[in-house]
């Protein structure tokens, strides 16, 4: 008889973040699964462990500082070989690297093209992308032992906001993006590409180190009347169903959860040819692909559907379709509980 994986979930996380919250929803999909015994170590963010808890998870928080805090770092790992696990996967570079080996088959997830410093210990590596999975086998990690799980959408049912939220013209196209503001998100490009699309109006929904820079940019191109700065919004696949477009204008993104919301909440989307966008998109049938850092074809490509109903009309059900039979989060549960199996 096949036994039950116990498994530690680490994520030394910030208060926000896509893959903080794709941690949370992957621990409840995994939750429902009763072949399997689960624990969550997180950094005390009330909001994430009530959200666990609440939800039946049992978690254990931790500071998870710097190489320095010794006694910190000691007590996780005491906490860690006390839970007894067969299986700890360990989310991005902190909690990786401070996580060591141990008589439980160490998983580490990437969900980007992070310096693999912090990887290299593992026994199994989990990429969220084709891409990603082909950063670590070039960088040494066995081919043999590197797995492909995407991410999935948070299919939550929403409503859409009213049209005039945040004090925006009703009688306006809706372009939407959202996002940490960070330079690699390119969010630069889209302002720039906006002033050549005439009236449409932009929810920008986001906080990071760029807000500054972004907002200027915006004063210097005469944008302030067009476009609403929202700050880090939970609420983004309601502004999805709220808007006519979604627009993902990365200069780098490994894939994140983005576009497969944007997928599940019907809302069309356009995105440059970075590494994640460019590899699961598929130019004219789920959404349209454009040059990386080009604000022209940028605007060209929302302009085109801004115009054309029937157009994003198909690439909404096409895209819907698509989600649900290679994204959805049932098939990707299904694949992280089949793979935990694997290890077992």
């Amino acid at each position: 008889m096949m036994s039950h994986p116990r498994v530690a979930q680490v994520l030394a996380g910030a208060e926000q973040g896509g893959a903080e919250n794709f941690y949370v929803r992957l621990v409840q999909g995994l939750h429902d699964i009763h072949a399997l015994e689960q624990k969550a170590f997180i950094r005390n963010h009330p909001e994430r462990v009530e959200a666990l808890r609440d939800f039946g998870v049992s978690v254990d928080g931790f500071r998870f500082g710097g190489p320095l805090h010794v006694f910190d770092r000691l007590r996780f790992v005491r906490a860690l070989e006390s839970f007894d696990p067969d299986i700890v996967m360990t989310w991005m570079n902190r909690a990786s690297g401070l996580t060591p080996r141990g008589s439980y088959q160490l998983v580490c997830r990437l969900g980007h093209y992070y310096n693999l410093k912090y990887y290299r210990h593992a026994d199994y590596w989990v990429g969220i992308s084709k891409g990603i999975c082909d950063h670590l086998v070039r960088g040494g990690m066995s081919a043999k032992r590197v797995v492909h799980i995407p991410n999935f959408a948070d299919e939550t049912p929403v409503c859409a906001l009213p049209r005039d939220s945040f004090n925006t013209p009703t009688d306006r196209p809706l372009l939407l993006a959202a996002g940490r503001l960070h330079i690699n998100k390119g969010f630069d490009t889209l302002l720039q590409a906006l002033v050549t699309i005439p009236d449409a109006m932009l929810w920008l929904a986001g906080a990071g180190p760029e807000e500054q820079a972004l907002k200027k940019l915006c004063h210097e191109l005469g944008l302030d009347d067009r476009v609403r700065f929202l700050g880090w919004r939970n609420d983004v696949t309601a502004l999805m169903r709220t808007a006519d477009l979604f627009v993902c204008p990365s200069r780098h993104e490994g894939l994140g959860s983005i576009v497969m919301e944007s997928w599940a909440h019907q809302c069309p989307i356009v995105a440059t040819n970075s590494q994640g966008p460019g590899e699961v998109i598929e130019d004219g049938v789920t959404g349209l692909v454009v040059p990386v850092d080009q604000p022209q074809p940028l605007a060209e490509a929302i302009c085109g559907l801004l115009v054309d109903s029937t157009a994003r009309g198909r690439l909404v059900e096409q895209a819907a379709d698509h989600y649900q039979r290679h994204y959805a989060q049932r098939v990707i549960v299904d694949k992280y509980h089949q793979f935990y199996q694997s290890l077992m």
